[in-house]
């Protein structure tokens, strides 16, 4: 009889350690990305201000090469929703699915990101000075702190910034000071304590860094 519980027992234990591996091998594996249809949605849809590839385009539009896909596909989804205003973008990310976001996204992450150059050299210092030490009378934080000393960001969390265009910089920092652009509440409390003069200056700094 002793056995036979023992037995019972032993079979129960193995179903038990059993059970999760197949309820995890029933479950679907994630969608891979397809680098040739995001080639085609940046072709088709984004070359004309983003160029084919993402490179260095209109100083008023982002370089898009080499930037984190979670953070672009994050960005086309809050201009879909409407959680970032603006009416242009709104219409072309409307028109794309998640899984077209997740593919032109990673398109333009596997392009290499080309150097940019700072222009302003009476500003360069100050905006160093800013990226790497904030502003510390006014709270600023380091810029470095959260998107790296190179610029190269945090994947899924704080986005690329080094070689971008000083102006697409500068009228984003704009825009969080002065409540135009309000999808993210740390850049606009960062923004909101910024000059004209500081912007413009940590904006010039990142476009050459590297």
């Amino acid at each position: 009889m002793k056995s036979h519980v023992k037995s019972l027992l032993a079979l129960l234990a193995a179903a038990a350690m059993a059970t999760p591996l197949a309820a995890n091998e029933s479950q679907p594996a994630a969608a891979k990305v397809d680098l040739a249809k995001g080639q085609a949605i940046a072709t088709q849809v984004c070359a004309a201000c983003h160029t084919a590839d993402g490179s260095r385009g209109s100083p008023a539009n982002p370089i898009l090469q080499g930037q984190h896909p979670e953070y672009l596909v994050k960005q086309l989804s809050e201009f879909k929703a409407g959680k970032r205003d603006n009416a242009i973008m709104k219409g072309f990310a409307s028109a794309l699915s998640e899984e077209d976001m997740k593919n032109v996204a990673a398109f333009y992450a596997s392009k290499q990101a080309k150097a940019g150059a700072a222009k302003n050299k009476d500003l360069v210092v100050l905006g160093e000075k800013i990226y790497r030490g904030g502003i510390a009378d006014r709270k600023v934080p380091a810029c470095a702190a959260c998107h790296s000393p190179s610029g190269a960001g945090i994947p899924a969390q704080y986005p690329r910034l080094s070689g971008q265009h000083t102006d697409y910089t500068t009228a984003q920092l704009i825009g969080f000071r002065d409540g135009i652009r309000k999808n993210n509440t740390v850049m606009t409390g960062v923004a909101a304590k910024m000059n004209d003069r500081e912007i413009k200056a940590v904006s010039d700094y990142i476009a050459g860094l590297h």
